[in-house]
């Protein structure tokens, strides 16, 4: 095994390349945001403590510390996990928060919590963003407040271009600082799905995002709400932001008003050729 830096694509649909880009650094020697710029990847996260169930992440954008990332934390758990340095359960500290991690199928979930949702009156969602909801909106938050709305079908998700000043309207109107519309199902060309779905979030500096834990978290809170779950305690998810799709993966307990407990994660797949994972 060697001690150099370990590029990952992670949250990639097995069909198609996307998800995220994310450089494992094994230390935290030396200038941290230097290394990060020349990393070439939009993430790149360094281990700067571990054990067999602790493990203690510093994840930097090109420009700047992030504080935390689900997806930088998923390829350094591949990377330390394949290098025998950690067991199937950890404890995650990123940003000065500790989140559990377990292993589930050969693949990583981090814990979200216990979504709670509530239905939510929107203004007329087809002048606002020129879609057409398919059924009630609801509120759902796990630290943050996510509006969710179904749209009528795959080619409306596949499609829709809300403004970025429209989504940030609708959201200082209904108090959330962030959007997901979704559809039951998935794309035929990235496999099976439950559910696929795309999240913006002009209200906290981005405009629409690749792949959401926490978003698709609070979804898995709405379906239960709704009866929508899959049977069992495991549901598949499509992100499709276009030209990067990601495959999410969630683990929850189905309860009478909804979901708690969730989980969510999936894969991470080193992509040089001196892989030790």
């Amino acid at each position: 095994m060697n001690d150099h830096p370990a590029p990952y694509r992670v949250l990639s649909p097995a069909r198609v390349p996307g998800g995220k880009t994310v450089t494992v650094f094994p230390d935290v020697h030396g200038d941290l945001q230097a290394r990060a710029a020349a990393a070439g990847t939009p993430l790149s996260v360094f281990v700067q403590h571990v054990n067999v169930s602790d493990v203690v992440l510093r994840v930097f954008t090109p420009d700047r510390e992030k504080g935390d990332s689900d997806s930088g934390a998923l390829a350094a758990l591949s990377w330390l996990f394949g290098r025998q340095e950690i067991g199937d359960l950890t404890d995650v500290t990123m940003g000065g928060d500790t989140t559990p991690a377990q292993m589930c199928g050969g693949e990583w979930l981090l814990r979200q919590g216990d979504p709670q949702v509530q239905p939510q009156d929107v203004p007329d969602l087809a002048h606002l963003l020129g879609l057409q909801a398919a059924g009630p909106a609801h509120v759902a938050r796990i630290a943050r407040p996510n509006l969710a709305v179904a749209l009528p079908g795959l080619p409306d998700l596949q499609r829709a271009a809300p403004h970025p000043d429209a989504v940030r309207q609708l959201g200082e109107a209904t108090g959330t600082t962030g959007l997901i519309l979704y559809v039951p199902g998935g794309a035929a060309d990235l496999g099976r799905a439950d559910v696929s779905f795309r999240a913006f979030g002009p209200l906290r500096g981005f405009t629409e995002d690749a792949a959401s834990s926490n978003m698709l978290a609070c979804l898995v809170g709405v379906l239960g709400a709704r009866g929508l779950l899959p049977e069992g305690n495991l549901l598949t998810a499509h992100q499709l932001r276009p030209g990067q799709p990601a495959r999410l993966q969630a683990q929850y307990v189905a309860t009478p008003d909804g979901a708690e407990g969730v989980w969510v994660g999936g894969t991470a797949r080193r992509e040089d050729a001196g892989a030790d994972t």
